[in-house]
């Protein structure tokens, strides 16, 4: 683990560094490197389908956030479910931060989207912020198109939390569900299904959305203003 370490450094730009660190509040500054995210994604698909690799997936926690952030690209380039799924579940109590949490794109958990809907609904209903964030925005990323199911709205509305960054999840959710199903989504607002936090991103985000009609934006402001 010496040698990809090593190479993360080799990588480093300082200028980034400084850049990063005001963004991942809470992160121990020792522990970021400052790599920029086109380079991490190229090493991850040199590393990936080694040995290197493979025990590095293994090797927790971390030391670096650049580590972490370069297991969740190897996390993405995975193309079997099962290793997938194991990798995904052993890492996602070690995640920190909504950096980490937020550019894991698993898509092979598709080939069979019971269990991971099943994985999914567990991942939300844990203790832990970042896999309560990341459960969600499986959903949103993954099941608000052509798999969406109403239901999954009332899954994200009842979770109650006091940390931020779930709310913001929830609101971030909300704002996409709003863009891509209106009609189902737009009830959680009108009624306040919602945390006040978790509801006023939402309609904030969507007020800033281009996918968002005029029309829409205008009612989303009413509703605002009334609450």
């Amino acid at each position: 683990m010496k040698n990809i370490t090593k190479r993360l450094y080799e990588l480093q730009d300082e200028s980034y560094r400084k850049f990063t660190l005001p963004l991942i509040p809470g992160c121990d500054p020792e522990s970021v490197i400052g790599v920029r995210a086109p380079l991490l994604k190229q090493y991850a698909k040199e590393l990936n389908g080694t040995e290197d690799a493979r025990k590095f997936l293994c090797n927790l926690p971390h030391r670096y956030h650049e580590e972490n952030l370069l297991h969740g690209y190897l996390l993405t380039l995975e193309k079997d479910f099962e290793t997938c799924l194991a990798d995904t579940e052993r890492f996602l109590p070690f995640i920190e931060n909504w950096a980490v949490c937020d550019i894991i794109r698993p898509k092979a958990l598709l080939k069979d989207e019971k269990q991971f809907l099943a994985k999914i609904r567990s991942w939300i209903r844990s203790r832990k912020t970042y896999t309560i964030r990341f459960g969600m925005e499986m959903l949103m990323v993954y099941f608000l198109d052509e798999r969406f199911d109403p239901s999954y709205l009332k899954l994200v509305s009842s979770v109650r939390s006091e940390e931020y960054y779930v709310n913001m999840m929830i609101g971030w959710y909300f704002a996409t569900a709003l863009a891509k199903q209106w009609d189902h989504a737009i009830p959680y607002i009108e009624q306040h299904l919602l945390t006040p936090e978790a509801e006023k991103k939402a309609v904030r985000k969507s007020i800033e959305s281009y996918r968002i009609t005029s029309e829409q934006k205008e009612y989303l402001r009413s509703l605002l203003n009334k609450n």
